[in-house]
């Protein structure tokens, strides 16, 4: 695969990826090429910097990667901790706030619970003292 700097008739310029060279010319030939802003075809290529392999370049990749290594261990033990919980405390769903002030308080007995609450009960709960914690969330629960 090959990436392009392309820049359209009306100056915009914009990147696409080919097999090839010539899959390219090829393209743009058969006026497959069109830009995302105008809709039009009078597409070519625009000046581009080499991309050249530096130390820099090698170093900052190796980062990267150590990065993202890293975060999936962080997310590991994310969802590990989470799994915890979630085996081990009862789920009382939106009585959140409630249980937990019965738990405080000395009404119910001592357990870990789980479930929902408005950001409000929450700030309530913290200024009576209960000890409350998020379960974190993690970027595949957000699909």
């Amino acid at each position: 695969m090959i990436r392009y700097q392309l820049i359209c008739k009306c100056k915009y310029e914009f990147e696409s990826w080919f097999r090839s060279s010539s899959d390219f010319d090829q393209q743009c030939k058969r006026g497959l090429l069109s830009c995302p802003s105008c809709g039009g075809s009078d597409v070519s290529k625009a000046l581009m910097a080499p991309n050249v392999s530096t130390s820099r370049k090698k170093k900052q990749i190796s980062a990267k990667k150590a990065e993202a290594g890293a975060l999936q261990e962080l997310n590991t033990a994310i969802r590990n901790y989470r799994d915890h919980v979630t085996e081990s405390a009862d789920y009382v769903g939106d009585r959140f706030a409630t249980e937990a002030r019965k738990i405080h308080y000395g009404e119910e007995p001592t357990r870990g619970i789980y479930g929902e609450a408005q950001v409000s009960e929450i700030k309530e709960l913290h200024e009576e003292g209960v000890d409350v914690m998020p379960l974190p969330s993690l970027p595949e629960d957000k699909n």
